[in-house]
């Protein structure tokens, strides 16, 4: 049993190295930078930087960005829903309620938390 895995095992090894070995091989053959002053500076379209690169973002924008991941994945399980409806029949269309139902009460229950709010 334990031999079946060596393939397994060999493959993994081959997945970890590859992007080791290649970025050592590149560090190697790459020329070398040769900016100074102005050359290491951010770009913007011309102008010069109005501020810090590292700029500071408010939490509100990242649990609106994972809100939308979230409910963005729902229309993935809607297409094959869509193209499969008559050969699933009625349950396929219970089954999708209750889906489209449980995200509408996550919905209602966001909006009324006030996580939907862009203030």
């Amino acid at each position: 049993m334990p031999a079946q895995y060596i393939p397994v095992f060999i493959f993994a090894v081959l997945c970890a190295a590859f992007p080791v070995v290649t970025l050592i091989i590149f560090r190697f053959i790459r020329p070398e930078s040769t900016s100074v002053g102005d050359k290491l500076q951010p770009y913007e379209c011309g102008v010069l930087p109005e501020g810090a690169t590292r700029g500071r973002y408010s939490v509100r924008f990242y649990i609106i960005a994972i809100l939308f991941v979230i409910f963005d994945v729902e229309t993935i399980f809607l297409f094959p829903w869509a193209v499969k409806f008559q050969e699933l029949g009625a349950y396929g269309l219970v089954t999708m309620v209750a889906f489209l139902g449980i995200l509408i009460v996550g919905y209602v229950w966001l909006y009324k938390k006030g996580a939907l709010d862009w203030v």
